[in-house]
């Protein structure tokens, strides 16, 4: 079972799931990070039924686990006549659970600048948007890169929670064939493509946070 004949056979399904993996993983970083960057805004907002029910949100999100709202979009809602397709309602749980932490790092990254930053736009005569893209934004982007590459590595893992709802995802692919085969050996293989992935994730992060370093 350990020969590399053997690895050669499962290998195959293994980057099969490796791919749709990769892909929730995209897709959820693609819808969360920009819903995440506005619910942000909307937390320092001084419209307070947006900040209330932004609040609310980010409170549901992030007090309940993600197992539990994947489950409950996928079979929770049919009951109520919303029904997803399983990679649909895996990326919907995705992208509204990731959204909310990415809302609540973006939030605490706008509220770290200082307020003079705004003074000193509208002496420029900057408007609102532009004092937020120009100014705020950049500032922003290098406080919270390292919390945001926290959530992209967890994400990475997270990724796995798929298999409760039957998506043929990495875990789901090594888990078939240790079954079929009763040996550990696609499961260790499981483990190092993960570790692949977090690690190529890692460098990738620390080449932007080293991009960002002129700010200091």
């Amino acid at each position: 079972m350990f020969s590399l004949h053997y690895i050669s056979e499962i290998l195959p399904s293994l980057l099969s799931g490796t791919t749709m993996t990769l892909k929730i993983f995209c897709w959820t970083l693609i819808g969360a990070l920009p819903i995440g960057m506005i619910f942000g805004l909307g937390l320092v907002s001084k419209f307070r039924p947006i900040r209330y029910i932004l609040n609310f949100y980010v409170w549901l999100m992030r007090g309940t686990p993600l197992l539990l709202q994947l489950i409950f979009v996928f079979y929770g809602l049919p009951i109520v006549g919303i029904v997803f397709q399983r990679y649909d309602a895996a990326l919907f749980a995705f992208i509204l659970n990731y959204a909310a932490y990415f809302a609540e790092i973006f939030r605490g990254g706008l509220q770290s600048v200082d307020r003079g930053q705004y003074e000193a736009a509208k002496v420029l005569r900057l408007s609102y948007w532009q004092t937020i893209r120009k100014i705020v934004i950049p500032q922003v982007a290098k406080i919270v890169l390292p919390s945001i590459g926290n959530e992209v590595i967890n994400l990475v893992k997270d990724s796995s929670l798929v298999y409760v709802i039957g998506i043929g995802d990495l875990l789901r692919a090594g888990n078939v064939a240790s079954s079929r085969d009763v040996t550990l050996v696609p499961l260790l293989l499981v483990g190092i493509i993960y570790l692949l992935l977090t690690a190529i994730c890692t460098y990738i992060l620390r080449r932007i946070e080293k991009h960002f370093a002129y700010w200091r």
